[in-house]
């Protein structure tokens, strides 16, 4: 569908996708995986497998979180750099939750040119209005027996709280609240503003508006990591205008 947009032979490179919550990041990480054949690599999961596995990071994780400690930058900057060492990164991949701060861009950036080249990591923010994420938040309802999701505003049941296809009781999550939606938007912008900055000033960020359908979303995406890419004209280099 988005072929056509992409020049012959392009390689998407490392991308940080953002987003606040209820923009469809999740949903616009996956068609981008399909798209290019990459892998997304959120921090959340690497820490889970690393506790899991029982690795030499995830056992100092684990004796940190247990303690009620925050897991620190060198920790996760650790699973991080073996997990861009894998084979399956060699033309790409999407970071979701990492780098949080401006300290993890910049290790990042340095560590980069480590791992099958030189490309810099280009930043995508989808934006959406905030009353229009609001309504996304507070009108999601869930079906529990078939987990098929409606919203009350743009995809309401045809029956009032009552799932079309096997009747099932919607329901409401607790957290789907205004208040909830507010204090999440104050933090999410307190953690991304210093990283936003930072490839904001390098000329490896954009924003693309994500109102429209899933496909308008997900090209307007592509189009604009070609044109980051594109612009990226060597190792250490900043954007061209």
């Amino acid at each position: 569908m988005n072929a056509a947009r992409v020049p012959a032979g392009f390689v998407p490179g490392p991308v940080l996708l953002l987003g606040a919550p209820g923009v469809g990041k999740g949903t616009q990480a996956q068609l981008l995986m399909a798209e290019f054949g990459i892998p997304q690599i959120s921090t959340g999961d690497l820490l889970r497998q690393h506790v899991t596995e029982g690795t030499a990071l995830g056992v100092a994780a684990k004796a940190l979180m247990d303690r009620g400690e925050l897991v620190p930058d060198d920790v996760v900057n650790g699973m991080v750099a073996e997990r861009l060492s894998r084979a399956d990164t060699i033309s790409g991949y999407i970071l979701d939750g990492f780098p949080r701060t401006f300290a993890q861009a910049e290790w990042l950036d340095g560590k980069l040119p480590e791992f099958h080249g030189p490309a810099p990591l280009v930043a995508i923010k989808i934006e959406v209005d905030p009353e229009e994420l609001l309504r996304r938040i507070t009108g999601r309802r869930t079906c529990r027996n078939c987990n098929r999701i409606y919203n009350i505003y743009s995809h309401p049941p045809a029956v009032d709280g009552i799932c079309d296809f096997d009747g099932t009781p919607l329901t409401h999550r607790s957290d789907d609240t205004e208040e909830a939606f507010r204090k999440r938007m104050v933090e999410y912008d307190s953690k991304t503003a210093s990283v936003i900055e930072h490839y904001r000033r390098k000329g490896r960020f954009h924003e693309v508006q994500g109102s429209g359908t899933l496909e308008q979303v997900e090209a307007r995406i592509i189009d604009t990591l070609v044109k980051l890419r594109t612009a990226v004209i060597a190792p250490g280099s900043e954007a061209v205008a």
